[in-house]
């Protein structure tokens, strides 16, 4: 950056992600940009930041996309305070890029609410789009790639049967507006940033949130909302969206000349061994598991339906799962571990049925029955590469391995890199990739297999 911000003190972001693939996608964007950036599990203690003085992204991982309003009420306001306490340029709550939320479960609205109370911005303005990863804004309406297709996000085949949060409206400020009554929400389409619209100065109504979404289509977009976003942070340090945040960010940072470009960043080599375990139901990881089976993997079928029986039920088929991944790898392969082989795997109606009472409850318990799972099959096979696919089970999963940290290590496509885990016990230096159901290529499991960086 420019002379005063390579030596200031404070970060130039901090973000609080509702995912930990999106988590650890922004801290991606950044560390691969050259801008030392980690993600912490946990809100990092002044102990933690010590050690890492130069992190110019200081990020901290959550669950929020999988809880209720009032969970955000109790947990949020402390952390965003911790987190504006470090005084970041600017703040940054992390979202999807599919928009994932409503006004029940994972409340973009919510969030934005308790973000203003914390910065005072004058307006919030919000960034979903990333083109790097076929996200696309254009008057107002989101789109993502699918395939080799690219849909309206209401007409989008995975994201319009999400089990949780399906997307009926694509439109993300009418999306917005329908998870809180204290927003205003209005739209800069192309044709207003390409006239050189401006985001507010003042807030226009100290009763209602201002908030603008932002149409986003290719770099150029992706760089004049940069500038906007940037030049805009002393009136709106508070930002919501995707890691298209970042992308924007350094592309203006990059064309005004104020960090350089860097080289891009290579993968660190096979693994001899590797353990995958998968909560996700999506037609994209069904694929992936299809493609591991046929190329070394072996797949193991976990009953999440356990969950919903007993404690001996769960206890149960949890070592089973156990003793057959240490199996698979006595005979010199890799275990894969997944709940279901896509939307129409006949265990995902056996799941619904099962957990009909709060189903919430129970994907949080299949996910941290999959991170006891994996924390159990790297201990005893010492096997040190790992990959947790699903958003939610991510989060889940990764807070049983006593990790309390992440760095990028290896890219493969944006938003689903390797890293490796911090922490003070055995999962130390474990190199950990997080992907979302709907990320990533067929071949996924393999490319981390072999180390990430280009194919």
């Amino acid at each position: 950056m420019q002379p005063k911000d390579r030596v200031r003190d404070a970060p130039l972001i901090a973000w609080y992600a509702d995912d930990f693939t999106g988590a650890a996608a922004v801290m991606e964007v950044l560390t691969f940009a050259g801008l030392p950036a980690m993600l912490f599990l946990e809100p990092p203690t002044q102990d933690q930041l010590a050690k890492y003085p130069d992190l110019k992204g200081i990020g901290v991982a959550s669950t929020a996309r999988a809880q209720s309003p009032l969970w955000m009420d109790a947990e949020m306001p402390g952390i965003f305070a911790q987190l504006a306490a470090l005084k970041p340029a600017l703040m940054h709550y992390k979202v999807c890029s599919t928009l994932d939320s409503s006004p029940i479960v994972g409340s973009i609205g919510r969030a934005i609410e308790i973000g203003a109370r914390t910065c005072s911005p004058a307006a919030v303005p919000v960034m979903i789009a990333a083109p790097q990863m076929r996200r696309y804004q254009s008057f107002g309406h989101l789109f993502a790639g699918f395939g080799d297709a690219v849909c309206r996000l209401d007409r989008h085949p995975v994201m319009s049967r999400h089990p949780v949060t399906p997307m009926t409206e694509s439109d993300v400020a009418k999306h917005i507006a329908l998870q809180s009554k204290k927003v205003i929400t209005r739209c800069l389409t192309l044709e207003d940033l390409f006239a050189g619209a401006q985001l507010p100065k003042t807030a226009a109504n100290p009763d209602r949130i201002d908030v603008v979404t932002l149409d986003c289509m290719d770099d150029r977009t992706e760089s004049v909302i940069g500038r906007m976003l940037w030049d805009g942070r002393a009136a709106n340090p508070f930002v919501v969206g995707s890691q298209g945040v970042e992308y924007a960010l350094v592309r203006h940072w990059q064309h005004t000349g104020q960090i350089a470009k860097v080289a891009a960043p290579q993968g660190i080599g096979p693994a001899d061994r590797m353990v995958v375990v998968s909560g996700s139901v999506s037609p994209t990881t069904a694929d992936q598991i299809a493609w591991a089976k046929n190329n070394g993997f072996a797949g193991i079928a976990f009953d999440a339906t356990c969950v919903c029986r007993s404690q001996e039920a769960l206890d149960q088929e949890v070592a089973r799962t156990v003793a057959a991944c240490l199996e698979v790898i006595s005979q010199g392969r890799d275990p894969l571990v997944y709940t279901a082989e896509g939307p129409d795997d006949p265990t995902v109606e056996a799941f619904k049925a099962a957990a009909s009472e709060d189903i919430a409850a129970a994907n949080q318990q299949t996910g941290e029955a999959l991170g006891y799972i994996l924390h159990q099959t790297l201990t005893e096979s010492g096997v040190r590469r790992a990959v947790v696919s699903g958003g939610d089970t991510s989060g889940h999963a990764t807070r049983q391995l006593g990790i309390y940290a992440l760095t990028a290590l290896a890219p493969t496509i944006p938003g689903a890199a390797l890293f490796q885990a911090h922490a003070e016990g055995p999962m130390d230096g474990l190199q950990l990739a997080l992907k979302g159901g709907q990320m990533g290529s067929h071949d996924y499991f393999g490319w981390i297999r072999n180390g990430g960086g280009p194919q």
